[in-house]
Formats: C-alpha cells, sequence, structure tokens
C-alpha cells in the first residue's frame, strides 16, 4: 500500500501541487477579500481566461514533444483582425468561422512540416510565425475594427445561468475551452495519438525504432497547436467585438506559463491537459485578487506567474529525480 501511494505521489506530484496552489491563493484570495467567496468570481475566471485556456491546451501537446509555439499570439491577432474584416464584407459569420479554422490549421502544418522535415528549432519557426501572423493582421487594419454581425453579438452577449448557482452565468464562448479540455483528455489518454505524443518527448529516436508515425505526429500537434490559437482567436474576437493586431500582447508567454505550472515538463513527455487547466485558473485568480485589492499594478500579475514557473520547474525537476532514483 504505501508502495502504491509513494508510486502515485511520483507521478502524480506536480499535478496534486498545482491543484494545492490553487486552492489556497484561491482561498486566501477569499479571506483577503471576502467578495471573492460569491461563486460568480469563480465562473469569471473561465470568462477571462477563455482564450488563455484554448491556446495553452493546444501548447501542452506542443511541449509533450519536447517542442514550443510562439506564434499563438500572433495567430489570434490575426484571426481576429481578419474576421472582423470579412464580417464587415458580408460574408457569412458560419464560414468566416470555418475559414479561420482552416487558416490555422494551415499555419500549423507549415511550421510543423518545417520543423520536421527541414529540422528547424521550434523556437525560430514559431518566432517567425509569430512575426509573419502579426504583420499579417496589421497589414489587414492599423486600426481597431467594430463587429457588429448579430450572430456574433448574441454569442458574446447571451448569459448561460448555472443550475446550481441561481445567479452565476458564464458566457458561451467561456464553454468552448472546458469542451476541447475534454477532447484534448481523451486525445491524449486513449488514443494511439496520444501515446506517440508522450513517446516522442520521451526519446524521438525510440519512438521512431518503434516504428510509431513520429513526423506525421509531430506535424499533427503543430497543426492542433494552430487549430487551438484559431479558435482563441475566434473567442477572442466574439468576446471583445472587434478585431486588432495588437491583440493579445505576451499571450503565448503566459500560455507557456500555465503549461509549466500545470506540471508539464519543458524537457518533453511529461505532463497533461488537467494541470494545464489550474496553471490557467491560477494566472486568472491572480488577476482576480489583484482587481479586488484595486491599488497594486498589473505587472504584479506577471511577478507572480514568473515567480510560480520558477517554482514548479524546480518541483519538477525534484520529482523528476525522485522517480528517476526509486
Amino acid at each position: 500500500m504505501a508502495q502504491r501511494i509513494k508510486y502515485f505521489l511520483l507521478n502524480n506530484g506536480p499535478l496534486l501541487t498545482t491543484i494545492t496552489i490553487f486552492v489556497l491563493v484561491y482561498f486566501i484570495g477569499g479571506r483577503l477579500y471576502p467578495a471573492m467567496q460569491k461563486p460568480q468570481v469563480f465562473f469569471n475566471l473561465f470568462i477571462n481566461t477563455a482564450a488563455l485556456l484554448i491556446v495553452s491546451i493546444g501548447m501542452t501537446f506542443v511541449i509533450l514533444t519536447k517542442g514550443i509555439d510562439l506564434s499563438v499570439a500572433g495567430m489570434i491577432a490575426l484571426t481576429s483582425a481578419a474576421s472582423a474584416a470579412l464580417l464587415i464584407n458580408g460574408v457569412n459569420p458560419v464560414v468566416v468561422m470555418i475559414l479561420m479554422l482552416v487558416m490555422g490549421v494551415v499555419f500549423g502544418l507549415a511550421m510543423g512540416s518545417i520543423i520536421h522535415y527541414l529540422k528547424v528549432e521550434p523556437f525560430i519557426v514559431t518566432l517567425m510565425g509569430l512575426f509573419f501572423a502579426r504583420g499579417m493582421a496589421f497589414i489587414i487594419t492599423l486600426s481597431s475594427l467594430t463587429i457588429k454581425d448579430p450572430v456574433y453579438r448574441y454569442l458574446a452577449l447571451t448569459k448561460l445561468h448555472i443550475p446550481l448557482f441561481a445567479k452565476a452565468y458564464v458566457y458561451i464562448p467561456s464553454l468552448v475551452g472546458p469542451l476541447l479540455l475534454l477532447v484534448a483528455i481523451y486525445l491524449a489518454n486513449f488514443t494511439r495519438f496520444g501515446r506517440t505524443v508522450y513517446a516522442i518527448g520521451n526519446n524521438e529516436q525510440s519512438a521512431m525504432l518503434m516504428g510509431l508515425p513520429v513526423a506525421r505526429t509531430k506535424i499533427a500537434v503543430y497543426a492542433f497547436g494552430g487549430f487551438c490559437s484559431a479558435l482563441a482567436g475566434i473567442v477572442f474576437s466574439i468576446s471583445l467585438l472587434s478585431g486588432y493586431g495588437g491583440y493579445a500582447p505576451g499571450m503565448e508567454l503566459d500560455a507557456i506559463a500555465s503549461v509549466v505550472i500545470g506540471g508539464t515538463m519543458l524537457t518533453g513527455g511529461v505532463g497533461n491537459v488537467i494541470g494545464t487547466l489550474f496553471g490557467v485558473l491560477i494566472n486568472g485568480t491572480i488577476v482576480s485578487i489583484l482587481q479586488f485589492n484595486g491599488t497594486l499594478s498589473s505587472w504584479w500579475t506577471r511577478i507572480g506567474v514568473g515567480a510560480l514557473t520558477l517554482v514548479f520547474i524546480g518541483i519538477q525537476s525534484l520529482f523528476y529525480m525522485r522517480k528517476k532514483h526509486s
């Protein structure tokens, strides 16, 4: 029994630590500011971090393969700007959404192919992807474009009340992240694709010798990341009812931090999307505490997330070494 508990803790220690930190941070916030104890404040975390959760899920798969994707924020900006421009020109909103998702997938496929076949470092390829996407967004428009499409307005303004909490609600775009999370959990844990992702992260050469579809999976991971980025861009443009090339500055770093805080190792092969969810919620909780305080600079969020990221990298290393020597 003791051995089973030890094995469980070694394999799930980072995830349990992340959940514990989230509960503690939220509890402390609730004690400092009683208004945070209202159920709506908790659901606001999903409203305020809707786009971040989506891109962080895609980023989790990329990091699991020992990669990185710095293009996500640029794709959000490009998607929002392109969506707004197309809607203003009378294109059907459903067609716009499909086009944006296809654009994201193709963008990810292109980056994944360059990374795998040309053996270029993911950091360089995706950084160029960031510059390209952000630049294209500003070519489309140099100013913010307002979205007046009735479908987008309906999706942005419709409140969905939570059955067990009479006064609590979320907006329709807030549900996209949790639904995508369920899909990601299935992909990571119950499909050959998920097993191959972990195998590539642990040792790509061994995965190839085992006959696993390494090339196809790596490219698919970046395509999935592009899909998530475009989807986040759609959610972003719906939530703000506008498009602009300057949206989501630095969100790629927030996504990486959320993934690391969630227990996924930057060295690949270890981690899960459930931890990413709590990493995003920790980020959102810190922002909520600062908002309730009202006197602290928003840059304290960066300081807090940066400190937690360093702490969790240390925790991951400790668990990894303990597991290696056990």
